[in-house]
């Protein structure tokens, strides 16, 4: 299963008209990005929902803290009544330094996760909701169930995902990182006496296709050095990535020097962060994450050097071989 995610930092209606595209060119799931400084995520949805007919539509991801979990519900709620039956959800704990901007606390990021899937989920199914500090709340109407996806890293928030979500988004390109997360989702399953097949695994890639190798590789690496800039220490040691490394990538793009920050992403980060290349090599990484247990490949950010025809490229020569 593939699915694509688009970061709505230009016009709904261009996303939209890359959303059908992307519908046409096979892929079953589109995730949208939730951040204050872009396009409002359910607007875009709502213009999704318009302009496809089949694939589905979900956040990738939103969070419990910038809203109420009854208000997400009632989004996700109404996003699937206009689509006919088509939402999904991605919801996950957020990023700390956006939060720190927007001088929201970032607390308890485990237990804000969990008590928001139980709460949206009640809502969903129209029962009085008296967990999470609601007092009695309840929808007017609803689907009753809406497939819920937890953006997870950790290993605490991979064994909840595996207990309680019907999916897990996981930040990743590498295999490496998929022999590390499936076991811990594996063990929040079985733990909650669920089958870890019921829970889909799902490859959220830095994505980077097109027939010029070279090309594709190039356009990706402003992403991956986000990335890495991003990433613990356990992860960059996963694979054998120095912390000078890291560091060199994160002070040139703390000085918004974005050429030496991209020069600085090797071949074996470009590899390690991206699934990036001509069809061919991108098909082949898309094998060995299928191997380790990873159930659906989302075609996240740069997706390739021109979007659309990378979308139309990894229609043709990814998903349809």
């Amino acid at each position: 299963m593939f699915g694509i995610e688009f970061v709505p930092d230009e016009s709904v209606l261009k996303i939209g008209y890359m959303a059908k595209l992307a519908e046409d060119a096979g892929f079953q799931n589109i995730w949208i990005t939730d951040h204050y400084n872009n396009r409002d995520v359910w607007s875009t949805l709502a213009v999704l929902s318009m302009m496809t007919n089949k694939i589905k539509l979900g956040t990738g991801v939103t969070n419990p803290y910038t809203r109420n979990s009854a208000i997400t519900a009632s989004s996700i709620a109404s996003i699937n009544e206009l689509s006919g039956g088509r939402a999904i959800l991605g919801i996950g704990p957020g990023d700390k330094a956006t939060f720190d901007k927007m001088g929201i606390e970032w607390d308890k990021p485990l237990s804000r996760v969990k008590e928001s899937v139980l709460a949206i989920r009640a809502f969903l199914a129209k029962e009085q909701v008296n967990q999470a500090g609601f007092k009695g709340a309840q929808m007017a109407f609803g689907p009753s169930k809406i497939p819920i996806y937890i953006g997870a890293q950790g290993p605490k928030m991979l064994e909840l995902a595996g207990a309680i979500a019907d999916g897990v988004l996981i930040n990743a390109s590498h295999p490496d990182d998929f022999k590390f997360a499936v076991p811990m989702i594996r063990q929040g399953a079985e733990k909650a006496g669920r089958k870890p097949e019921d829970v889909q695994v799902c490859a959220y890639a830095s994505f980077s296709a097109d027939k010029d190798q070279a090309k594709a590789v190039n356009a990706s690496k402003i992403v991956v050095a986000f990335i890495v800039a991003g990433s613990p220490q356990n992860v960059l040691e996963r694979h054998g990535i120095g912390m000078d490394e890291a560091k060199a990538i994160s002070d040139a793009l703390a000085k918004y020097d974005f050429k030496s920050a991209m020069a600085a992403v090797s071949p074996r980060i470009s590899e390690a962060f991206s699934v990036s290349g001509a069809p061919q090599d991108c098909r082949a990484r898309v094998d060995e994450l299928l191997k380790t247990g990873v159930t659906q490949i989302v075609v996240g950010s740069p997706i390739g050097p021109n979007k659309e025809s990378a979308i139309k490229l990894i229609g043709k020569q990814v998903i349809g071989k």
